[in-house]
């Protein structure tokens, strides 16, 4: 097909995984972007240490560029246990004695197709950095306004006081980004700002001889020990080097103030663990003493407005529940280059955001929305499930595979087919399943 003369100016904010991995989906279409990031250097010291990509994420990135999918097999790893490879998680007891002293030996959540992935994510980042032509990303570039009603340009303005014009920008900056607020102010001011998940999280990495030291062969695999209120997620990263440690606590309180970590005293951290086993509390130890909250959009009525368009946590930052909030970052960035790709001129940047958002946003609202859901299973307080781990293990093997197969494919070719028919570009009718 076709490329626009001259061709389309599009500006990317944000360089997360989001953006990077548009900028990836962009260039493997021969799309040239350009990627703004308001800090001095990419982010390698990101939120949260660990990232897990289920098959649905993997499928999203050999999709985009067979590079990605090859360079993350090297720095992935999974489960050392033979027995547990397909198995993304097991659910274990957090009380003294991991279940056992009530009889519970462990709940196996996983499916036969599905291998267990997870990495750091400073390394996923240098993998997708590796990816990117060096001047892609222009560093100390905080964006301060955003004005589109004058003309079919959107206009920028930089902290810097660089003013430029772009045809369309793509916000991927995050659950507070001001790209958000750009497309929903105006017409939807409530889902503007992020939703309390009503749960926060401490968070420790150590070494896996540390973890080794205190846990035995549980660090060596994916783990999550529930109790109620309160839970402990943990997996390798690192390439098996280090472990990753999560904490989550029920909050049924509000939060009050600023949407960010607060440093708490270790005796006001430890006493939110009171009835863990003595090992999980021993991994505290390499726990810094912050309170990280959890927030979640919820309700997204649409992901674009004009020529600015939302992708990743900008559009839909969800609870870590189903560990599926990177993997649809992934699969925005999937469809909305592929689309990109098609566009002829930029009086077709509307049908290809309305299509994107068509597409995407039914599937990654209902992933939020069931994932704050999830969460108050894995907390023990769900009416449905009660303390019954076998019951939480029944529905988490139900509902994951529908996350993990989705037809990714099948997506491309209807957002193909829609596109050229609401350009007026003659198709044949017809959806593969894939």
């Amino acid at each position: 097909m076709a490329k626009p003369s001259p061709p389309l100016s599009l500006a990317i904010v944000g360089s997360g995984i989001g953006g990077l991995a548009l900028a990836i989906g962009l260039l493997k279409v021969g799309v040239p972007c350009t990627v703004y990031e308001g800090a001095a250097r990419f982010d390698s010291d990101a939120i949260g240490a660990g990232i897990g990509l289920g098959p649905n994420s993997m499928k999203a990135i050999e999709l985009m560029d067979e590079r990605f999918a090859q360079l993350y097999d090297e720095v992935k790893v999974g489960n050392k246990a033979p027995e547990k490879i397909h198995e993304q998680i097991e659910i274990l007891g957090a009380e003294e004695g991991f279940g056992a002293l009530t009889g519970w030996t462990g709940g196996s959540v996983g499916h036969p197709e599905f291998t267990r992935s997870s990495a750091h994510r400073k390394a996923l980042l240098d993998t997708m950095k590796s990816l990117i032509p060096e001047g892609t990303v222009k560093f100390n570039k905080r964006v301060v306004s955003l004005n589109q009603e004058r003309s079919t340009k959107v206009e920028f303005e930089f902290g810097d006081g660089e003013r430029i014009k772009v045809d369309a920008v793509i916000g991927c900056d995050g659950i507070k980004g001001m790209t958000r607020r750009e497309v929903l102010e105006s017409r939807f001011p409530e889902e503007v700002p992020a939703k309390y998940c009503n749960e926060y999280v401490y968070r420790a990495i150590t070494s896996m001889e540390n973890a080794k030291g205190i846990l035995g062969t549980h660090a060596e695999n994916a783990e999550w020990f529930m109790m109620e209120s309160k839970g402990v997620a943990m997996y390798q990263i690192s390439k098996g080097a280090e472990l990753n440690v999560v904490v989550f606590v029920e909050d049924k309180k509000p939060w009050q103030g600023e949407q960010v970590a607060t440093e708490v005293t270790r005796e006001a951290m430890m006493a939110d663990l009171e009835g863990f086993d003595k090992r999980l509390l021993k991994l505290m130890d390499y726990a810094k003493p912050m309170k990280w909250p959890l927030f979640h959009h919820s309700d997204t009525p649409t992901y674009y407005k004009g020529r600015i368009c939302l992708l990743g946590d900008s559009a839909h930052a969800s609870s870590p529940s189903q560990a599926a909030g990177a993997g649809q970052g992934l699969e925005d960035a999937l469809i909305l280059s592929k689309l990109l790709g098609l566009v002829n001129s930029p009086d077709e940047l509307d049908v290809a955001f309305q299509v994107y958002d068509s597409i995407r946003r039914p599937r990654a609202q209902r992933i939020v929305q069931e994932s704050k859901v999830v969460g108050e299973g894995y907390f023990l307080t769900h009416p449905k499930f009660g303390h019954d781990l076998q019951k939480v293990t029944d529905d988490a093997n139900e509902r994951l595979p529908k996350i993990w197969w989705h037809g990714l494919a099948a997506d491309l070719k209807a957002a193909e087919l829609d596109f050229k028919r609401l350009v007026g570009t003659p198709v044949k009718d017809e959806v593969q399943k894939g």
